[in-house]
């Protein structure tokens, strides 16, 4: 079982852990450091244990904020799961639109509408113009 030294608010301390978890113990020590050193700047010297215990309560109380933010994040995402699903399952019955096909003798006429309308238009504007 590995012995691993850890500093937390300028204190060594050396702890035992599981192979492996090295790298997890070093970075909740220096989580447990980051709280103990900004306590002994705000309070100045304390003892150990007390340091500990708030440094921990801190760590705690950030922890339980996040968890309620996660499950608030959670509540939000099954929500946004329950509308997706509703929506595609209501996707697959949409109303058919039928669009009028216009037929190509009255395209013709409006053609030919548009056609009289310019000449007019370019007989109005000639004498208006001259």
């Amino acid at each position: 079982m590995p012995q691993v030294e850890i500093k937390i608010g300028g204190r060594n301390f050396e702890v035992a852990c599981q192979d492996g978890e090295e790298q997890f113990l070093m970075t909740a020590a220096a989580m447990l450091d980051v709280e103990a050193s900004s306590l002994s700047t705000q309070v100045g010297r304390m003892p150990e244990s007390r340091m500990l215990l708030m440094a921990g309560l801190l760590l705690a109380d950030r922890t339980a904020g996040l968890e309620d933010k996660v499950r608030e994040a959670e509540g939000k995402l099954a929500q946004m799961q329950a509308q997706l699903e509703t929506a595609q399952s209501t996707s697959g019955s949409v109303e058919r639109v039928e669009v009028p096909v216009m037929p190509a003798e009255a395209l013709d006429t409006m053609a030919d509408f548009a056609l009289r309308a310019e000449a007019l238009a370019d007989e109005v504007e000639a004498k208006t113009a001259g």
